[in-house]
């Protein structure tokens, strides 16, 4: 074989992978995440209109649920044009297309306003003023005060900031009622709680990627330790505030039931964490922290229906 020829096919087979524009845009708009955020607004759409929805309360939710998507898409495409030189840093983060400088800064920011203001427009014309305003503030509390401001100068970027992404079921409650009621709220507490135990889990073992990156997370400024202990109170905290909704007879014993085991968990997790840590503790902890908000919602749904 001529040696031309055999280093041209090492070149080939060693050649990385670029995905298509579309999946690099895709990508940026973190779709997994997005599709979590639509869930939980779905939840609150369907616990707002008591009973079986009529056809009307269907297209309202699908037309809401779509414009939620897109305004949350712009918010989740403009952290990644703000983070871009963190996200380089970090093993997480480093193959999104911004980081690696694939799509440039200013296609980034005009695609992210392309989504918000379609988002906005739908949510404004064919919803109501009320959710797209409500949505609006959450893009700029996700991707301004908790992107820009909170999460490079505090080690509580993650608490207050949480208050964003907890405003989802809020969404879906305005958008089928044009109003936020104090059961919107609830849901809102429990995401609200549930998002510093879930996130610390993940920094935990990714520390050194947010101690390269010069992030101030709380495992990086109060260690590790200090860290767990904080996990373990918010997951008991947590814990309190998943029963509200059997409380205030927003559900019944159906939700009651998975929501004291999947809370238990989550707590036993945390305390396991906190007495006897390793990073494959704290991967199986922020894993289950997903499951914990995900069947937590599905129970509150299916309760709504069943009992």
């Amino acid at each position: 074989m001529n040696p031309a020829d055999s280093s041209a096919s090492a070149s080939v087979a060693v050649a990385p992978f670029v995905p298509s524009k579309f999946a690099q845009f895709y990508a940026l708009t973190k779709p997994r995440v997005v599709q979590l955020i639509v869930f939980c607004a779905l939840i609150g759409m369907v616990l707002a209109v008591p009973g079986v929805p009529s056809w009307a309360d269907v297209r309202l939710a699908l037309v809401a649920s779509a414009g939620i998507w897109l305004v949350a898409g712009a918010a989740a495409a403009f952290n990644c044009l703000v983070e871009q030189q963190i996200d380089a840093k970090m093993k997480r983060t480093a193959w999104r297309a911004t980081a690696q400088g694939q799509i440039s800064n200013p296609l980034t920011l005009a695609f992210s306003t392309l989504l918000c203001a379609i988002g906005s427009v739908i949510l404004y014309v064919w919803v109501n003023p009320l959710t797209m305003w409500l949505t609006f503030a959450t893009f700029v509390g996700y991707a301004v005060v908790y992107t820009v401001i909170l999460k490079p100068l505090t080690p509580q970027n993650i608490v207050i900031g949480g208050a964003s992404g907890a405003m989802p079921p809020v969404l879906g409650w305005a958008a089928m009622t044009g109003a936020v009621s104090p059961e919107a709220l609830i849901l809102f507490l429990i995401i609200f709680l549930w998002t510093p135990p879930h996130f610390w889990a993940l920094a935990l073992y990714r520390v050194e990627d947010y101690r390269k990156s010069g992030l101030p997370m709380l495992p990086v400024t109060h260690g590790n330790e200090f860290t767990r202990l904080q996990v373990f109170l918010y997951t008991l905290v947590l814990f309190a505030a998943c029963l509200m909704p059997f409380v205030f007879k927003m559900s019944g014993w159906l939700y009651l039931v998975v929501a004291i085991g999947l809370s238990f968990g989550f707590s036993w997790y945390g305390w396991r964490l906190w007495r006897n840590y390793s990073d494959a503790l704290a991967r199986k902890t922020f894993r289950f922290s997903l499951i914990h908000l995900s069947v937590l919602f599905a129970a509150l749904l299916l309760d709504h229906y069943l009992v």
